[in-house]
């Protein structure tokens, strides 16, 4: 079971059998300065991920065989699909290595292309979902990324103009944002009951791909005890409760708004599947004391399901050998079940 919640019958989990058509699934090598490689050689040199899914990866014979040597790991590899054998499709940048452990613009540069490569090979049908192992946002902005993040960089780049939002996996729970990467000064301007019924709407659709029928959603309030009737700030009233009953008037289990110093301990003891959150950090940091080790971020509304580790590039650790495979395993298999889904939707 995928991301199972205490409830068996509720976990993420999409079901197939041995006849079923393997996902198609691009996996780029993240930030070479950083543990991306060896995530991704981790991944690899895993039998049954092989078994799970038709893996194309952006990196070409030389790359992968350093990394998986310096592991001392084997990495099955074939120049067509065949069950337990990763595709070789090269990088969208070739040139000299990176310095590793370090911020740098060869090292955006690279990510950047390979990610570039992976939405090609989406839009001309090779693959069905994208996982990329972490990458540095410091480098993406050194080689040109001038979008708040790689949300946006990826739905400009699509030329997507529908509700996107980062969606974020620990086993159990899933949260989604009604804004993101702004300014706090900035947040409740951005709320009104079209941008909360978005959230809701986004974040029970992709808990639906990933295996549960009928969500159940809670959503945040935004002021102190959720208001306080008014007196703490009227948002709840003129724009989030509006939201919710909007959501719950096309049949989707939302409630709410709920304070959000306590909703996180109602998600934790399995009463909610999911939780619509008004800001990055009302659900990042209750996320990350719940799971930080195993937490998946999924780039939310776009036409393609893109998913990778919550963490970062770990400069500190990276040739050691002893990066946590934990996040991307589920990351994999995430962007498996939603890649599934998404083929039989373009079938």
């Amino acid at each position: 079971m995928l991301f199972g919640s205490g409830h068996p019958e509720r976990g993420l989990a999409m079901p197939h059998t041995a006849a079923e058509v393997l996902p198609r699934i691009a996996l780029t090598m993240g930030d070479p300065a950083g543990i991306g490689p060896e995530l991704a050689a981790r991944l690899l040199a895993t039998p049954e991920n092989l078994h799970k899914a038709e893996v194309y990866v952006l990196t070409d014979a030389t790359e992968l065989k350093a990394v998986a040597a310096e592991l001392g790991v084997d990495v099955p590899v074939a120049d067509e699909p065949i069950p337990g054998h990763a595709v070789l499709v090269g990088s969208g940048l070739s040139g000299p290595p990176v310095q590793l452990r370090t911020v740098s613009k060869a090292a955006g540069e690279r990510v950047m292309a390979d990610l570039l490569k992976a939405l090609n090979l989406y839009r001309s049908g090779v693959v069905d979902a994208i996982m990329f192992t972490p990458l540095n946002k410091a480098s993406l902005h050194l080689a040109g990324m001038h979008e708040e993040d790689e949300l946006r960089w990826f739905a400009k780049n699509l030329g997507y103009q529908g509700t996107t939002s980062e969606l974020n996996f620990i086993p159990g729970l899933v949260t989604s944002r009604v804004t993101s990467h702004v300014p706090l000064k900035d947040v409740a301007a951005r709320i009104n009951a079209d941008s909360v019924l978005a959230a809701i709407r986004l974040l029970d659709d992709v808990l639906k791909g990933s295996g549960i029928p009928a969500p159940r959603l809670a959503v945040c309030a935004l002021n102190p005890h959720a208001g306080e009737n008014g007196k703490f700030g009227r948002e709840e009233i003129e724009h989030i409760t509006p939201g919710i009953e909007a959501a719950r008037a096309q049949g989707i289990e939302a409630t709410g708004p709920y304070p959000c110093d306590t909703v996180f301990i109602k998600a934790k003891n399995g009463d909610f599947d999911g939780v619509v959150t008004m800001y990055h950090d009302q659900g990042q940091i209750a996320m990350k004391l719940m799971g930080f080790d195993r937490g998946v971020t999924v780039q939310g509304g776009l036409p393609v399901p893109i998913a990778t580790p919550s963490h970062g590039t770990a400069f500190e650790i990276v040739g050691k050998g002893v990066a946590y495979l934990g996040p991307s395993q589920h990351a994999y298999d995430l962007a498996v079940a939603l890649g599934r889904r998404n083929r039989q939707n373009r079938r």
